[in-house]
């Protein structure tokens, strides 16, 4: 069990390492982007592929709706990609491919946001302290 799924694992870092090529040099849409790919989960009968991705919004206020977008151009040239994975692995079975954006970088700076603004509130809140102590 264990060694196969080292060999899971390995082929979703192949996977992911041959897709980075593939939407850098062969996806044509000028929509796409600058994509990057995080992760790749490969099911254990590798029938598909969990493709999670980050792309730069530009700190513009329709970042939400730019990443649905990237989300759906990129699962609608799954197949074309899948078609060029084909090529480069030599595999029985090429697992369907299915793009998420990965919302951990965000949750990561809400977090961020969240402890600096605490720290904020306690310095403030000890400065008051200290001020009435006096």
């Amino acid at each position: 069990m264990g060694a196969n799924s080292s060999r899971v694992r390995r082929i979703g870092d192949q996977i992911q390492r041959d897709l980075a090529k593939i939407i850098q040099q062969e996806v044509k849409d000028p929509r796409v982007g600058m994509v990057t790919l995080n992760d790749v989960k490969v099911s254990s009968d590798l029938s598909y592929a969990d493709i999670y991705f980050t792309c730069m919004a530009f700190g513009r206020q329709d970042a939400v709706q730019e990443r649905s977008e990237q989300e759906k151009i990129l699962n609608n040239a799954a197949g074309f990609m899948r078609s060029k994975l084909a090529k480069g692995l030599n595999m029985r079975v090429i697992p369907l491919l299915r793009f998420h954006y990965d919302k951990v970088i965000d949750t990561g700076s809400e977090l961020s946001a969240l402890i600096d603004r605490a720290i904020d509130e306690d310095k403030l809140h000890q400065g008051n302290t200290d001020d009435s102590e006096g």
